[in-house]
């Protein structure tokens, strides 16, 4: 799109807005916190009742960020083989269901409710996150 060149902020706006406006969403209509990593390994236990909003939900994730990305013409480009993408997003979700959050969780929906926890949760994920960029770079 025109508009995101001539305008490189529109694009992160926009999407913070509708991460926002879903996050909001879910929480006003189920009382759901759209912690993604939660979500999803609940979808994916058997044991628990009433996973057709998750499901529909994560569904959602995945529709939307297809039509997205088809909308702007975002191109396919993978930078690591599709094995080792998948092994290093179960890692992430093991880990993020260990650790009791993730950055959806607690950086989107937590801050917004005044979550001290979600605070310190989301400063440790952004000092990591620098520390390994740093070290990597």
């Amino acid at each position: 799109m025109q508009l995101f060149s001539f305008l490189p902020w529109a694009a992160p706006l926009l999407g913070g807005i509708l991460i926002g406006l879903a996050s909001w969403l879910l929480l006003a209509s189920l009382g759901k916190v759209a912690g993604i990593s939660g979500i999803a390994s609940s979808a994916l236990s058997v044991s628990q009742s009433g996973n057709a909003w998750r499901w529909a939900f994560l569904g959602g994730l995945i529709a939307g960020g297809a039509l997205f990305a088809a909308w702007l013409s975002t191109p396919v480009i993978a930078q690591r083989p599709l094995p080792l993408l998948i092994v290093a997003g179960l890692l992430v979700g093991v880990g993020t269901v260990l650790g009791s959050g993730c950055t959806s969780g607690h950086g989107v929906c937590g801050l917004g409710r005044r979550s001290l926890r979600s605070l310190v949760a989301t400063c440790v994920f952004m000092a990591a996150g620098m520390l390994v960029v740093f070290t990597m770079k």
